[in-house]
């Protein structure tokens, strides 16, 4: 007989996972109302309202039903127009067939190591990372080899992290079924070039591993120094039937945190297979959702072009006043929403941060949260409403340095 005192027979992979370091943090300051968080990775801004009435009006008429696995077609054509607006020259009806919508980009890229990931499977993700990119094929039993980025330590770029290319080619071999990329980065604010994503796609074509891209900050690009005011993609320089699998987000660039909606583009012959797993996952995204995101896609020139001027001032309002902190490593973001800096003498990280919660009332994300490569970092989400409120922040850390 099973005695109940035993531990649960549940896998190994999922019994080995470890906790949101984030969230430890964030637990350290339940229930206070004095604490300046700029832990979690979203905007304080709320959705824009002619996306949440979208939602509204598909409620009220009722769409409360099951959609197609693969999201609504009026949808689906929306990213169509919107995908062929950023990378322009095929045309729409080359996208129609490659899109799947998701339940959040978080479920997009589970949906596409599913597709692509068994147990044992070598799976090499550069770092730092955002941790749910290393968790996801862990826990479907792959073997992860991080590829470290780089820090600048010397020159104008000091405190920058930066992709070694040769140290990624090596990495990559034909025993590698899926590299995992995120750029622009998160924590750290790194992007990639057209030129590096040639480089990458054209090893990857030889050693036939297929590239999972994290392109969700695509829009919030602060370089300027492309076409269309994004950040690079993968899909500005791959061929249809690449092996390559980009998973976008609503949440970033259109406010959207809360929706839980995202969307891949993938080779057509893989969109069926993954409208198969949607329906074994979460059937389909929510109706009245679909149709906030419809507007957000066809009134998107209201909304992300000024979130990311506004999060350019935001960056450019914290950066120089960290900056001017003792013992603050800190280079200027490229992309993204947040600032990834090092301060001297405060090697864990995670200590750091909780105690930066309860003796300062300043909530931050430890490094360590995102690879043991980023011990003795911390990240800070500028996406605030209030620059001020990034001032205060600056405040109340200079005042507990000072007091070490």
């Amino acid at each position: 007989m099973t005695s109940f005192s035993s531990p649960l027979p549940i896998r190994p992979a999922v019994a080995n996972l470890e906790a949101s370091r984030i969230r430890e943090v964030a637990n350290e300051g339940i229930g206070r109302d004095d604490v300046l968080a700029f832990w979690f990775g979203e905007s304080d801004e709320t959705t824009p309202a002619f996306i949440r009435e979208a939602a509204i009006a598909s409620l009220q008429a009722g769409e409360t039903f099951y959609a197609h696995n693969l999201g609504l077609p009026e949808l689906r054509e929306a990213l169509a127009i919107y995908t062929d607006g950023l990378h322009p020259g095929r045309g729409t009806a080359h996208w129609q067939g490659r899109l799947a919508v998701t339940s959040g980009g978080v479920n997009g890229l589970m949906l596409a190591s599913q597709t692509l990931v068994e147990a044992g499977d070598e799976v090499v993700v550069v770092t730092p990372a955002w941790p749910n990119l290393v968790a996801q094929p862990q826990i479907l039993g792959a073997r992860i080899r991080p590829l470290p980025l780089r820090v600048l330590e010397d020159g104008p770029r000091a405190g920058a992290w930066a992709l070694d290319m040769d140290a990624l080619l090596a990495a990559v071999t034909p025993a590698t079924r899926v590299l995992i990329v995120n750029a622009p980065n998160n924590p750290t604010g790194w992007t990639l070039s057209a030129a590096e994503q040639r480089a990458i796609l054209a090893h990857c074509r030889r050693t036939g591993t297929w590239i999972l891209a994290d392109e969700v900050y695509e829009r919030l690009y602060f370089a300027g120094d492309t076409a269309n005011g994004a950040a690079s993609s993968f899909l500005d320089v791959a061929e249809p039937d690449d092996r390559l699998i980009v998973a976008h987000s609503f949440s970033k660039s259109f406010l959207m945190t809360g929706w839980r909606l995202g969307w891949l583009v993938l080779p057509p012959a893989l969109t069926p297979a993954v409208g198969k797993l949607i329906e074994y996952n979460t059937s389909c995204a929510p109706v009245f959702v679909q149709r906030a995101a419809v507007q957000a896609l066809r009134r998107g020139a209201e909304v992300t072009p000024a979130l990311v001027a506004h999060l350019k001032a935001c960056r450019d309002t914290l950066v120089p006043l960290l900056r001017a902190l003792p013992g603050v490593t800190l280079a200027e973001p490229q992309g993204g929403m947040y600032a990834f800096f090092r301060l001297a003498g405060q090697g864990d990280c995670l200590d750091t941060a909780k105690r930066l919660v309860r003796e300062a009332g300043l909530g931050l994300a430890p490094g360590s949260a995102f690879g043991p490569e980023a011990a003795g970092w911390l990240r800070w989400c500028f996406a605030s409403r209030d620059r001020d409120r990034l001032a205060q922040g600056v405040d109340r850390l200079r005042h507990w340095l000072a007091g070490l």
